[in-house]
């Protein structure tokens, strides 16, 4: 069976002149990030992997260095590039209740009580995660991931709850 890849983060520039790459990354993953040995590079249509020799953070980036990656020539090919881990290497991390935001497409979208879409996509801006959800009418409108507006998300009933304040949807 072929691998399933979950995006961790993103080749945003190089770091220095050794070699060592700027990574835009989703906060509160720092430990999550610290754990891996192996990432993969999606270059040019090919998952290549990339040993992790040193993680460090500073203000917004993570300063990754791979193994065998020693200069600013080596790093820089892979600019703009996105970085993953194997789907099995997500699900050994999750808490209980935790789930893969990947998951959410699909999954009816509730407020007060009553559906008022779909979710149709999962994207992420650099900063936060969105809920790409059309409505009834057929409009996709993009929802905030954050805790003020999705309230609950039961992955057994397949349900994600929002507060629909007014201007969110359509």
């Amino acid at each position: 069976m072929m691998s399933k890849y979950i995006s961790v983060g993103k080749i945003l520039n190089f770091h220095g002149v050794r070699g060592e790459a700027k990574v835009g990354y989703t906060k509160s993953q720092e430990q999550f990030l610290t754990s891996l040995d192996v990432v993969y590079v999606l270059h040019s249509g090919n998952y290549t992997p990339l040993k992790l020799k040193s993680v460090r953070f500073n203000n917004k980036f993570a300063i990754i260095k791979f193994d065998g990656i020693d200069t600013v020539n080596d790093i820089v090919v892979y600019k703009g590039c996105l970085l993953f881990v194997q789907e099995e290497t997500v699900r050994e991390n999750l808490e209980e209740d935790e789930f893969l935001i990947d998951e959410l497409t699909g999954m009816n979208v509730v407020a007060n009580g009553k559906t008022v879409g779909i979710v149709v996509g999962v994207s992420n801006n650099g900063q936060s995660d969105f809920l790409s959800v059309k409505t009834p009418s057929q409009k996709v409108s993009l929802v905030p991931f954050v805790k003020a507006i999705v309230l609950n998300v039961n992955i057994k009933q397949k349900i994600v709850e929002i507060d629909n304040i007014p201007g969110l949807l359509e």
